[in-house]
Protein backbone atom coordinates (compact mmCIF):
# COMPACT_ATOMS: atom_id res chain seq x y z
CA UNK A 1 0.00 0.00 0.00
CA UNK A 2 1.43 3.42 -1.02
CA UNK A 3 2.42 5.70 1.85
CA UNK A 4 1.09 8.86 0.07
CA UNK A 5 -2.76 9.13 -1.04
CA UNK A 6 -4.44 11.91 -2.27
CA UNK A 7 -8.45 12.56 -2.42
CA UNK A 8 -10.56 13.27 -5.67
CA UNK A 9 -12.99 15.05 -4.22
CA UNK A 10 -12.51 19.07 -4.76
CA UNK A 11 -13.74 21.01 -1.96
CA UNK A 12 -15.16 24.05 -1.63
CA UNK A 13 -13.29 25.22 1.68
CA UNK A 14 -10.60 22.57 3.95
CA UNK A 15 -10.76 23.97 7.39
CA UNK A 16 -7.84 23.19 9.56
CA UNK A 17 -8.52 23.11 13.24
CA UNK A 18 -12.70 22.49 14.91
CA UNK A 19 -12.34 24.66 17.88
CA UNK A 20 -13.79 28.21 18.04
CA UNK A 21 -12.50 29.41 14.93
CA UNK A 22 -12.87 26.85 12.99
CA UNK A 23 -16.10 25.90 14.30
CA UNK A 24 -17.73 29.44 13.52
CA UNK A 25 -16.00 29.01 10.07
CA UNK A 26 -17.26 25.75 9.34
CA UNK A 27 -21.02 26.72 10.89
CA UNK A 28 -20.98 30.04 8.19
CA UNK A 29 -19.08 28.81 5.16
CA UNK A 30 -21.70 25.73 4.93
CA UNK A 31 -25.27 27.86 6.30
CA UNK A 32 -23.86 29.47 2.79
CA UNK A 33 -23.81 26.34 0.95
CA UNK A 34 -20.26 25.61 0.71
CA UNK A 35 -19.20 22.48 0.70
CA UNK A 36 -16.36 22.00 3.33
CA UNK A 37 -13.85 19.49 4.94
CA UNK A 38 -12.73 19.87 8.58
CA UNK A 39 -9.32 18.52 9.90
CA UNK A 40 -9.08 17.65 13.37
CA UNK A 41 -5.61 16.49 14.74
CA UNK A 42 -7.53 14.77 17.58
CA UNK A 43 -10.54 12.14 18.07
CA UNK A 44 -13.80 12.19 17.88
CA UNK A 45 -16.03 13.63 21.00
CA UNK A 46 -19.61 14.05 21.50
CA UNK A 47 -20.53 16.17 24.54
CA UNK A 48 -23.90 14.25 25.22
CA UNK A 49 -22.02 11.28 25.12
CA UNK A 50 -18.61 11.53 26.17
CA UNK A 51 -18.33 14.13 29.09
CA UNK A 52 -17.27 12.97 32.06
CA UNK A 53 -20.12 14.22 34.08
CA UNK A 54 -21.43 13.45 37.43
CA UNK A 55 -18.35 11.34 38.02
CA UNK A 56 -16.90 11.00 41.58
CA UNK A 57 -13.57 12.84 41.55
CA UNK A 58 -11.99 10.28 44.25
CA UNK A 59 -12.51 7.71 40.76
CA UNK A 60 -9.66 9.38 39.06
CA UNK A 61 -6.40 7.29 39.17
CA UNK A 62 -4.59 7.24 42.26
CA UNK A 63 -7.69 8.85 43.81
CA UNK A 64 -6.46 12.29 42.33
CA UNK A 65 -2.63 12.35 43.63
CA UNK A 66 0.18 12.28 41.66
CA UNK A 67 -0.31 14.51 38.26
CA UNK A 68 -4.02 15.06 39.34
CA UNK A 69 -3.63 17.28 41.47
CA UNK A 70 -4.13 19.84 39.00
CA UNK A 71 -6.62 22.73 37.69
CA UNK A 72 -5.86 19.88 34.68
CA UNK A 73 -7.28 16.86 36.24
CA UNK A 74 -8.00 13.94 35.16
CA UNK A 75 -11.90 14.96 35.06
CA UNK A 76 -11.06 17.96 32.68
CA UNK A 77 -12.41 17.70 29.07
CA UNK A 78 -9.22 18.79 27.34
CA UNK A 79 -7.48 15.20 25.86
CA UNK A 80 -4.10 16.61 25.96
CA UNK A 81 -2.86 19.27 28.24
CA UNK A 82 0.64 20.86 28.72
CA UNK A 83 2.51 17.99 27.17
CA UNK A 84 1.34 15.84 24.26
CA UNK A 85 2.76 12.44 24.06
CA UNK A 86 4.83 12.31 20.98
CA UNK A 87 4.23 15.44 20.12
CA UNK A 88 7.58 17.77 21.87
CA UNK A 89 8.26 21.31 21.54
CA UNK A 90 11.48 23.53 22.70
CA UNK A 91 11.92 26.51 24.31
CA UNK A 92 15.05 28.77 24.50
CA UNK A 93 17.42 28.46 26.82
CA UNK A 94 16.91 30.60 29.55
CA UNK A 95 13.32 31.65 29.11
CA UNK A 96 9.87 29.14 29.46
CA UNK A 97 6.57 28.78 27.99
CA UNK A 98 3.90 26.84 28.43
CA UNK A 99 1.97 25.49 25.38
CA UNK A 100 -1.22 23.73 26.35
CA UNK A 101 -3.02 21.77 23.19
CA UNK A 102 -6.77 19.67 23.12
CA UNK A 103 -5.87 17.30 20.80
CA UNK A 104 -9.93 16.40 20.12
CA UNK A 105 -12.81 17.68 18.22
CA UNK A 106 -13.59 21.07 19.54
CA UNK A 107 -10.11 21.67 21.15
CA UNK A 108 -9.93 23.98 24.17
CA UNK A 109 -13.62 24.93 23.61
CA UNK A 110 -14.49 21.73 25.51
CA UNK A 111 -12.73 22.93 28.89
CA UNK A 112 -12.50 26.44 28.56
CA UNK A 113 -13.50 29.24 31.08
CA UNK A 114 -16.53 30.76 28.58
CA UNK A 115 -15.67 34.19 29.58
CA UNK A 116 -16.98 36.14 26.88
CA UNK A 117 -16.08 39.76 26.75
CA UNK A 118 -15.78 41.97 23.81
CA UNK A 119 -13.05 44.14 22.96
CA UNK A 120 -13.66 47.69 23.61
CA UNK A 121 -12.72 50.81 21.42
CA UNK A 122 -9.23 51.74 22.81
CA UNK A 123 -7.91 47.59 22.44
CA UNK A 124 -8.28 48.28 18.91
CA UNK A 125 -6.20 51.68 18.57
CA UNK A 126 -4.36 51.01 22.06
CA UNK A 127 -1.03 52.33 19.50
CA UNK A 128 -2.66 55.78 18.88
CA UNK A 129 -3.45 56.04 22.76
CA UNK A 130 -0.06 55.43 24.15
CA UNK A 131 2.23 54.48 21.97
CA UNK A 132 2.80 51.02 22.46
CA UNK A 133 2.29 48.26 20.41
CA UNK A 134 0.27 48.25 17.49
CA UNK A 135 -3.23 49.70 16.21
CA UNK A 136 -5.30 46.60 14.54
CA UNK A 137 -6.29 47.50 11.12
CA UNK A 138 -10.21 47.56 11.93
CA UNK A 139 -12.10 49.22 14.68
CA UNK A 140 -14.86 48.20 17.62
CA UNK A 141 -17.51 49.54 15.32
CA UNK A 142 -16.69 46.90 12.17
CA UNK A 143 -16.46 44.13 14.44
CA UNK A 144 -19.40 44.56 16.52
CA UNK A 145 -22.29 43.24 14.94
CA UNK A 146 -19.89 40.32 14.67
CA UNK A 147 -20.00 40.19 18.51
CA UNK A 148 -23.69 40.75 18.38
CA UNK A 149 -24.09 38.19 16.14
CA UNK A 150 -22.03 35.34 18.34
CA UNK A 151 -23.34 36.22 21.53
CA UNK A 152 -26.96 35.61 20.38
CA UNK A 153 -25.80 32.54 18.67
CA UNK A 154 -24.21 30.59 21.52
CA UNK A 155 -26.25 32.22 24.28
CA UNK A 156 -24.22 34.80 26.84
CA UNK A 157 -25.32 36.10 29.71
CA UNK A 158 -24.44 39.32 31.56
CA UNK A 159 -25.38 42.77 32.37
CA UNK A 160 -25.65 46.13 30.82
CA UNK A 161 -23.18 48.08 32.90
CA UNK A 162 -21.86 51.11 30.40
CA UNK A 163 -18.20 51.01 31.50
CA UNK A 164 -15.52 52.75 29.80
CA UNK A 165 -13.98 50.52 27.31
CA UNK A 166 -16.05 47.30 27.93
CA UNK A 167 -18.87 47.35 25.41
CA UNK A 168 -22.29 45.91 26.71
CA UNK A 169 -23.55 43.02 24.76
CA UNK A 170 -26.61 40.97 23.56
CA UNK A 171 -27.12 38.97 26.82
CA UNK A 172 -29.34 36.08 28.99
CA UNK A 173 -29.88 37.34 32.82
CA UNK A 174 -27.33 36.81 35.15
CA UNK A 175 -27.49 34.26 37.41
CA UNK A 176 -27.47 35.55 41.33
CA UNK A 177 -24.11 36.39 43.20
CA UNK A 178 -22.91 33.42 45.98
CA UNK A 179 -22.34 34.43 49.52
CA UNK A 180 -18.43 34.29 49.20
CA UNK A 181 -18.82 36.57 45.70
CA UNK A 182 -21.19 39.24 47.39
CA UNK A 183 -18.41 39.81 50.46
CA UNK A 184 -15.71 40.33 47.72
CA UNK A 185 -17.86 42.73 45.94
CA UNK A 186 -18.60 44.63 49.24
CA UNK A 187 -14.96 45.05 49.41
CA UNK A 188 -14.29 45.88 46.16
CA UNK A 189 -17.13 48.41 46.32
CA UNK A 190 -15.48 50.47 49.97
CA UNK A 191 -12.50 50.68 47.49
CA UNK A 192 -14.20 52.38 45.03
CA UNK A 193 -13.84 49.22 42.39
CA UNK A 194 -16.23 48.09 40.43
CA UNK A 195 -17.71 44.61 40.47
CA UNK A 196 -20.15 43.32 38.81
CA UNK A 197 -22.18 40.17 36.35
CA UNK A 198 -19.68 38.20 34.87
CA UNK A 199 -20.28 37.35 30.90
CA UNK A 200 -20.41 33.98 30.45
CA UNK A 201 -21.38 31.20 27.75
CA UNK A 202 -23.40 29.55 29.22
CA UNK A 203 -27.26 29.85 29.61
CA UNK A 204 -29.66 30.96 32.26
CA UNK A 205 -32.76 30.02 30.07
CA UNK A 206 -33.44 27.83 27.06
CA UNK A 207 -31.77 29.26 24.25
CA UNK A 208 -31.68 27.90 20.43
CA UNK A 209 -33.07 24.37 21.58
CA UNK A 210 -30.64 24.12 24.08
CA UNK A 211 -31.76 24.00 27.69
CA UNK A 212 -30.79 26.32 30.75
CA UNK A 213 -27.86 25.67 33.16
CA UNK A 214 -29.21 23.20 36.16
CA UNK A 215 -25.98 23.90 37.79
CA UNK A 216 -24.41 20.97 38.30
CA UNK A 217 -20.60 23.26 38.24
CA UNK A 218 -18.81 21.00 36.52
CA UNK A 219 -18.22 22.95 33.06
CA UNK A 220 -14.86 21.87 32.66
CA UNK A 221 -16.06 18.21 32.11
CA UNK A 222 -18.02 19.97 29.27
CA UNK A 223 -21.73 19.58 29.43
CA UNK A 224 -24.05 16.68 28.61
CA UNK A 225 -26.73 19.07 28.07
CA UNK A 226 -25.17 21.42 25.61
CA UNK A 227 -26.31 24.20 28.56
CA UNK A 228 -22.81 26.07 28.20
CA UNK A 229 -20.84 26.77 24.75
CA UNK A 230 -18.48 24.76 22.78
CA UNK A 231 -17.90 23.83 19.20
CA UNK A 232 -19.32 20.24 18.69
CA UNK A 233 -22.63 21.12 21.08
CA UNK A 234 -23.29 24.34 19.08
CA UNK A 235 -21.38 25.21 15.61
CA UNK A 236 -20.71 21.77 14.63
CA UNK A 237 -23.86 20.58 15.32
CA UNK A 238 -25.60 23.12 13.25
CA UNK A 239 -23.17 22.89 10.27
CA UNK A 240 -22.85 18.76 10.04
CA UNK A 241 -26.92 19.52 9.74
CA UNK A 242 -26.80 21.36 6.32
CA UNK A 243 -25.03 18.40 4.77
CA UNK A 244 -22.06 20.33 3.54
CA UNK A 245 -19.39 19.23 6.15
CA UNK A 246 -17.25 16.26 6.20
CA UNK A 247 -14.95 15.70 9.52
CA UNK A 248 -12.15 13.86 9.49
CA UNK A 249 -10.43 13.30 12.64
CA UNK A 250 -7.14 12.13 13.87
CA UNK A 251 -5.82 14.15 10.89
CA UNK A 252 -2.52 15.78 11.50
CA UNK A 253 -1.68 18.56 9.18
CA UNK A 254 1.81 18.57 7.75
CA UNK A 255 1.35 21.61 5.28
CA UNK A 256 -0.75 23.98 3.25
CA UNK A 257 0.06 23.06 -0.43
CA UNK A 258 0.56 25.86 -2.82
CA UNK A 259 0.06 25.55 -6.79
CA UNK A 260 2.82 27.33 -9.59
CA UNK A 261 0.54 30.17 -9.25
CA UNK A 262 1.13 30.89 -5.63
CA UNK A 263 -2.55 29.65 -4.45
CA UNK A 264 -3.27 27.00 -1.89
CA UNK A 265 -4.62 23.75 -3.41
CA UNK A 266 -5.67 22.23 -0.32
CA UNK A 267 -3.77 20.41 2.57
CA UNK A 268 -1.44 17.53 3.38
CA UNK A 269 -2.42 15.92 6.44
CA UNK A 270 -0.76 12.44 8.60
CA UNK A 271 -3.85 10.31 9.27
CA UNK A 272 -2.70 9.24 12.62
CA UNK A 273 -4.18 5.53 12.48
CA UNK A 274 -2.51 4.71 9.46
CA UNK A 275 0.28 7.18 9.20
CA UNK A 276 -0.21 7.35 5.60
CA UNK A 277 -0.42 10.77 4.71
CA UNK A 278 -3.27 12.27 2.35
CA UNK A 279 -3.64 15.66 0.59
CA UNK A 280 -7.12 16.63 0.03
CA UNK A 281 -8.03 19.42 -2.57
CA UNK A 282 -10.10 22.89 -1.83
CA UNK A 283 -10.53 26.02 -3.34
CA UNK A 284 -9.86 27.85 -0.21
CA UNK A 285 -7.89 27.01 2.71
CA UNK A 286 -9.07 28.15 6.24
CA UNK A 287 -6.56 27.67 9.00
CA UNK A 288 -8.17 27.70 12.87
CA UNK A 289 -5.69 25.40 13.99
CA UNK A 290 -4.80 27.45 17.05
CA UNK A 291 -2.22 30.93 16.76
CA UNK A 292 1.18 28.27 17.78
CA UNK A 293 -0.28 25.49 15.65
CA UNK A 294 -1.12 28.00 12.54
CA UNK A 295 2.13 29.36 12.71
CA UNK A 296 3.81 26.18 12.96
CA UNK A 297 1.48 25.09 9.33
CA UNK A 298 2.86 28.13 7.97
CA UNK A 299 6.38 28.25 8.63
CA UNK A 300 6.82 24.04 7.44
CA UNK A 301 5.20 24.82 3.95
CA UNK A 302 8.24 25.99 2.52
CA UNK A 303 8.33 25.36 -1.28
CA UNK A 304 10.29 27.35 -4.10
CA UNK A 305 7.67 30.22 -4.10
CA UNK A 306 8.11 30.35 -0.55
CA UNK A 307 11.31 29.73 0.91
CA UNK A 308 10.69 30.81 4.60
CA UNK A 309 7.12 29.72 4.85
CA UNK A 310 4.06 30.51 3.28
CA UNK A 311 1.90 34.08 3.63
CA UNK A 312 5.54 34.99 5.41
CA UNK A 313 6.97 37.73 3.20
CA UNK A 314 6.65 39.87 5.62
CA UNK A 315 9.48 37.80 7.68
CA UNK A 316 6.31 38.12 10.85
CA UNK A 317 4.93 34.62 10.68
CA UNK A 318 5.46 33.54 14.34
CA UNK A 319 5.59 36.70 15.90
CA UNK A 320 4.60 39.15 18.22
CA UNK A 321 3.36 36.00 20.59
CA UNK A 322 1.01 36.87 23.11
CA UNK A 323 -0.05 35.93 26.65
CA UNK A 324 -2.50 36.92 29.54
CA UNK A 325 -0.44 38.46 32.38
CA UNK A 326 -1.60 36.28 35.85
CA UNK A 327 -0.98 36.84 39.31
CA UNK A 328 -3.20 35.60 41.90
CA UNK A 329 -4.11 36.41 45.81
CA UNK A 330 -5.90 34.23 48.28
CA UNK A 331 -7.80 35.46 51.40
CA UNK A 332 -9.16 33.31 53.80
CA UNK A 333 -12.09 34.72 55.61
CA UNK A 334 -13.53 33.62 58.81
CA UNK A 335 -16.74 34.81 58.02
CA UNK A 336 -17.21 31.71 55.69
CA UNK A 337 -15.65 29.10 58.17
CA UNK A 338 -17.77 26.34 59.85
CA UNK A 339 -20.94 27.08 57.65
CA UNK A 340 -23.59 24.40 57.18
CA UNK A 341 -23.15 22.12 54.09
CA UNK A 342 -25.08 24.01 51.73
CA UNK A 343 -25.80 23.91 47.85
CA UNK A 344 -24.06 27.04 46.23
CA UNK A 345 -22.68 25.50 42.84
CA UNK A 346 -24.01 28.03 40.41
CA UNK A 347 -22.39 27.68 37.06
CA UNK A 348 -18.76 25.99 36.34
CA UNK A 349 -17.69 29.83 36.98
CA UNK A 350 -17.55 32.67 38.62
CA UNK A 351 -20.81 34.65 38.79
CA UNK A 352 -19.18 38.31 39.77
CA UNK A 353 -16.20 39.63 38.66
CA UNK A 354 -14.07 42.87 38.61
CA UNK A 355 -13.75 44.53 35.03
CA UNK A 356 -10.92 46.97 34.61
CA UNK A 357 -11.84 49.87 35.90
CA UNK A 358 -8.87 52.44 35.58
CA UNK A 359 -9.06 53.73 31.93
CA UNK A 360 -8.98 57.38 33.12
CA UNK A 361 -5.73 57.50 34.90
CA UNK A 362 -3.94 54.82 32.36
CA UNK A 363 -4.63 57.74 29.74
CA UNK A 364 -3.21 60.25 32.18
CA UNK A 365 -0.06 58.00 32.83
CA UNK A 366 -1.25 58.03 36.59
CA UNK A 367 0.03 54.30 36.72
CA UNK A 368 3.21 52.57 36.90
CA UNK A 369 2.23 50.20 33.57
CA UNK A 370 0.71 50.67 30.58
CA UNK A 371 -3.33 49.00 29.74
CA UNK A 372 -4.95 47.28 32.34
CA UNK A 373 -6.49 44.04 33.48
CA UNK A 374 -9.47 42.31 35.36
CA UNK A 375 -9.96 40.15 38.22
CA UNK A 376 -11.60 36.86 38.35
CA UNK A 377 -13.21 35.11 41.96
CA UNK A 378 -12.93 31.36 42.39
CA UNK A 379 -12.69 29.64 45.28
CA UNK A 380 -15.20 30.30 48.36
CA UNK A 381 -17.91 27.40 48.17
CA UNK A 382 -18.68 24.65 49.33
CA UNK A 383 -19.12 22.12 46.23
CA UNK A 384 -17.49 18.61 45.89
CA UNK A 385 -14.42 18.98 46.92
CA UNK A 386 -11.51 18.22 44.30
CA UNK A 387 -8.31 16.91 44.37
CA UNK A 388 -5.67 18.66 46.38
CA UNK A 389 -8.14 21.32 47.56
CA UNK A 390 -7.18 21.24 51.31
CA UNK A 391 -3.33 21.34 50.74
CA UNK A 392 -2.06 24.75 52.37
CA UNK A 393 -4.50 24.42 55.45
CA UNK A 394 -1.85 23.29 57.67
CA UNK A 395 -1.02 26.79 57.94
CA UNK A 396 -4.27 27.85 59.33
CA UNK A 397 -4.77 23.64 61.46
CA UNK A 398 -1.44 23.41 62.60
CA UNK A 399 -1.20 20.08 61.03
CA UNK A 400 -2.70 16.95 62.92
CA UNK A 401 -3.88 13.73 61.15
CA UNK A 402 -7.19 11.37 61.86
CA UNK A 403 -10.16 12.87 62.92
CA UNK A 404 -8.85 16.02 64.12
CA UNK A 405 -7.41 16.33 60.66
CA UNK A 406 -10.80 16.24 59.61
CA UNK A 407 -12.62 18.48 60.98
CA UNK A 408 -10.70 21.52 61.00
CA UNK A 409 -10.62 20.93 56.82
CA UNK A 410 -14.60 20.83 57.19
CA UNK A 411 -14.43 23.74 59.28
CA UNK A 412 -12.35 25.79 56.58
CA UNK A 413 -13.41 24.11 53.70
CA UNK A 414 -15.00 26.86 51.98
CA UNK A 415 -13.46 29.83 53.57
CA UNK A 416 -10.71 30.90 50.68
CA UNK A 417 -11.08 32.78 48.24
CA UNK A 418 -9.09 33.55 45.02
CA UNK A 419 -8.52 36.74 43.09
CA UNK A 420 -6.84 36.06 39.83
CA UNK A 421 -5.39 38.71 37.51
CA UNK A 422 -5.94 38.66 33.62
CA UNK A 423 -4.20 41.39 32.34
CA UNK A 424 -3.31 42.96 28.93
CA UNK A 425 0.27 41.66 27.29
CA UNK A 426 2.15 44.45 24.47
CA UNK A 427 3.50 42.70 21.85
CA UNK A 428 7.10 42.81 21.92
CA UNK A 429 10.12 41.37 19.31
CA UNK A 430 11.71 39.28 21.92
CA UNK A 431 8.23 36.89 22.03
CA UNK A 432 7.44 34.76 18.93
CA UNK A 433 7.86 30.77 18.11
CA UNK A 434 9.97 29.55 15.26
CA UNK A 435 10.63 26.16 13.27
CA UNK A 436 13.40 23.76 14.98
CA UNK A 437 14.14 21.49 11.81
CA UNK A 438 16.58 18.85 14.38
CA UNK A 439 13.41 18.00 16.17
CA UNK A 440 10.91 16.28 14.95
CA UNK A 441 7.23 15.49 16.39
CA UNK A 442 6.03 11.57 15.91
CA UNK A 443 4.28 11.81 12.73
CA UNK A 444 7.71 13.27 11.13
CA UNK A 445 7.07 17.05 11.18
CA UNK A 446 9.39 19.67 12.27
CA UNK A 447 8.28 21.40 15.62
CA UNK A 448 8.09 24.97 17.32
CA UNK A 449 10.47 26.63 19.69
CA UNK A 450 9.33 29.23 21.54
CA UNK A 451 11.17 32.48 23.13
CA UNK A 452 9.27 34.80 25.34
CA UNK A 453 9.95 37.43 27.81
CA UNK A 454 7.34 39.86 29.62
CA UNK A 455 7.91 43.39 29.60
CA UNK A 456 8.49 45.57 32.25
CA UNK A 457 4.71 46.81 32.16
CA UNK A 458 3.44 43.52 32.67
CA UNK A 459 5.47 42.99 35.44
CA UNK A 460 4.45 46.26 37.10
CA UNK A 461 0.96 44.91 36.44
CA UNK A 462 1.46 42.19 38.56
CA UNK A 463 2.75 44.16 40.81
CA UNK A 464 -0.54 46.11 41.40
CA UNK A 465 -2.52 43.07 40.88
CA UNK A 466 -1.01 42.24 43.99
CA UNK A 467 -1.39 44.71 45.75
CA UNK A 468 -4.80 45.65 45.04
CA UNK A 469 -6.16 42.04 44.96
CA UNK A 470 -4.71 42.39 48.82
CA UNK A 471 -6.18 45.68 49.80
CA UNK A 472 -9.79 44.15 48.50
CA UNK A 473 -9.08 40.95 50.26
CA UNK A 474 -8.85 42.91 54.16
CA UNK A 475 -11.68 45.52 53.06
CA UNK A 476 -13.79 42.44 52.61
CA UNK A 477 -13.22 41.23 55.78
CA UNK A 478 -10.76 38.55 55.20
CA UNK A 479 -6.86 37.91 55.83
CA UNK A 480 -4.26 37.43 53.48
CA UNK A 481 -3.65 33.77 52.66
CA UNK A 482 -0.72 33.85 49.86
CA UNK A 483 0.80 36.26 47.73
CA UNK A 484 3.81 36.85 45.83
CA UNK A 485 6.15 39.55 46.19
CA UNK A 486 9.43 41.10 44.34
CA UNK A 487 11.17 37.64 45.09
CA UNK A 488 8.92 35.84 42.79
CA UNK A 489 8.50 38.65 40.25
CA UNK A 490 4.94 39.56 41.68
CA UNK A 491 3.71 36.28 40.89
CA UNK A 492 3.73 36.51 37.03
CA UNK A 493 2.83 33.68 35.43
CA UNK A 494 4.78 32.01 32.24
CA UNK A 495 4.34 32.39 29.33
CA UNK A 496 1.45 30.36 27.67
CA UNK A 497 0.57 29.30 31.21
CA UNK A 498 -2.57 31.78 30.89
CA UNK A 499 -3.84 29.52 27.94
CA UNK A 500 -4.77 32.59 25.71
CA UNK A 501 -2.15 32.86 23.20
CA UNK A 502 -2.93 34.94 20.34
CA UNK A 503 -1.03 36.30 17.52
CA UNK A 504 1.68 34.89 15.28
CA UNK A 505 -0.07 35.94 11.79
CA UNK A 506 -1.03 39.40 12.49
CA UNK A 507 -3.66 41.49 10.15
CA UNK A 508 -2.71 44.73 9.21
CA UNK A 509 -3.06 47.48 6.48
CA UNK A 510 0.08 46.70 4.78
CA UNK A 511 1.99 43.26 3.12
CA UNK A 512 5.22 44.71 4.60
CA UNK A 513 4.01 44.75 8.24
CA UNK A 514 1.22 41.66 8.48
CA UNK A 515 0.64 38.63 7.30
CA UNK A 516 -2.77 39.38 6.99
CA UNK A 517 -4.79 41.72 5.78
CA UNK A 518 -8.00 43.60 7.17
CA UNK A 519 -10.32 40.79 6.27
CA UNK A 520 -7.70 38.08 7.85
CA UNK A 521 -6.54 36.90 4.22
CA UNK A 522 -3.47 36.28 3.06
CA UNK A 523 -1.56 39.13 1.32
CA UNK A 524 0.59 37.05 -0.64
CA UNK A 525 -1.78 33.90 -0.97
CA UNK A 526 -5.75 35.50 -1.56
CA UNK A 527 -7.11 31.95 -1.10
CA UNK A 528 -5.89 31.75 2.46
CA UNK A 529 -7.73 32.61 5.48
CA UNK A 530 -7.06 32.62 9.20
CA UNK A 531 -9.71 32.28 12.06
CA UNK A 532 -8.04 31.78 14.93
CA UNK A 533 -6.26 34.16 17.06
CA UNK A 534 -3.29 34.39 14.53
CA UNK A 535 -4.25 37.66 13.36
CA UNK A 536 -4.79 39.30 16.61
CA UNK A 537 -2.29 42.03 16.54
CA UNK A 538 -2.65 42.94 20.19
CA UNK A 539 -4.11 40.99 24.02
CA UNK A 540 -6.49 42.58 25.46
CA UNK A 541 -6.96 42.30 28.95
CA UNK A 542 -10.37 40.59 28.17
CA UNK A 543 -10.60 36.73 27.00
CA UNK A 544 -10.21 36.02 23.20
CA UNK A 545 -12.30 33.50 22.71
CA UNK A 546 -15.26 35.65 21.71
CA UNK A 547 -13.44 38.09 19.23
CA UNK A 548 -11.87 34.68 17.50
CA UNK A 549 -15.69 33.97 17.27
CA UNK A 550 -16.56 37.59 16.11
CA UNK A 551 -13.66 37.62 13.86
CA UNK A 552 -13.98 34.07 12.18
CA UNK A 553 -17.79 34.97 11.53
CA UNK A 554 -16.20 37.55 9.53
CA UNK A 555 -13.84 36.29 7.73
CA UNK A 556 -15.93 33.28 6.63
CA UNK A 557 -18.76 36.04 5.29
CA UNK A 558 -15.83 37.66 3.74
CA UNK A 559 -14.85 34.22 1.68
CA UNK A 560 -18.26 34.13 0.59
CA UNK A 561 -18.66 37.33 -0.88
CA UNK A 562 -15.29 37.05 -2.16
CA UNK A 563 -16.08 33.44 -3.86
CA UNK A 564 -19.07 34.75 -5.37
CA UNK A 565 -17.14 37.40 -6.97
CA UNK A 566 -15.02 34.60 -8.25
CA UNK A 567 -11.46 35.58 -6.80
CA UNK A 568 -10.95 32.79 -4.43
Amino acid sequence: MPNVASLSELYDAVIVGSGAGGGMAAHVLTRAGARCLMLEAGGWFDPARDSKWLEWEYDAPGHGGGDYVSPMNYFMAAVGGWTVPGEPYLTAPGEQWMWFRSRMLGGRTNAWGRISLRNGPYDFQAFSRDGKGFNWPITYEELAPYYTNAEELIGVFGSQENIENLPNGHYLPPPAPRCYELLIQRGSQKLGIPCIPSRLAVLTRPHRGRPACHYVSQCGRNCRMGSNFSSPAVLLTAARQTGKLDIRTNAMAREVLVGADGRARGISYIDKRSRREISVRARTVVLAASSCETARLLLNSRSARFPNGLANSSGLVGKYLMDTVMSNVTGYFPALAGLPPHNDDGVGGMHLYIPWWECAAQARGALPFTRGYHAEIYGGHAGMPMPGIFQGTEKLTGGGYGAALKQSCRHLYGAFVNLSGRGEMIANDSSYCEIDNQTLDQWGIPVLKFHFQWGEDELQMARHMQSTFQEIVKAAGGQVFSAAGKESRWGISVGGQGIHEVGGARMGASPKTSVLNPHCQAWDCPNLFIADGAPFVGLAEKNPTLTILALAWRTAENVTRLARLGTV
